[in-house]
């Protein structure tokens, strides 16, 4: 069962379109069964929606299923965070996390709410866009 809403989509394609201008990337919108988007040239990236701001986002958390879906394609493997006033971002193969079962409130129908996880502490590794337009319009 897919729990991803509209506003889920949305917030992928604003954080997408925040990064992408900032580095001057093309882009285009993958499946709904594979990661978030392709990069011409330079990789993948996959939106996080993290309901805090950045100063209170830590540790940031990434199923181990979807770090080795990221991890496994070709090219760079970008992981971003949308928080409320900005983004965390990171080429995943340079950030170091902790392994542990976590995940979220269990939901009717759902088979990977409680998983392995890997979670992220302020890094050298992380950057950060902060930008007013962002700031809690999710």
């Amino acid at each position: 069962m897919r729990f991803e809403t509209q506003k889920d989509i949305d917030r992928e394609n604003k954080a997408m379109r925040a990064i992408a201008s900032k580095y001057g990337w093309e882009y285009q919108k993958l499946g709904a069964n594979d990661i978030d988007f392709y990069i011409r040239d330079i990789g993948y990236l996959e939106v996080k929606g993290r309901n805090r701001d950045i100063e209170n986002a830590f540790p940031l958390p990434i199923a181990e299923r979807k770090y080795k879906k990221l991890i496994e394609k070709p090219l760079n493997s970008i992981i971003v965070w949308s928080c409320f006033n900005g983004l965390i971002y990171a080429d995943l193969s340079k950030v170091t996390f902790t392994k542990r079962t976590g995940g979220r409130t269990p939901r009717n129908g759902s088979s990977n709410d409680i998983e392995m996880m890997y979670y992220i502490d302020k890094q050298p590794a992380l950057k950060y866009i902060k930008d007013a337009t962002l700031t809690k319009q999710w």
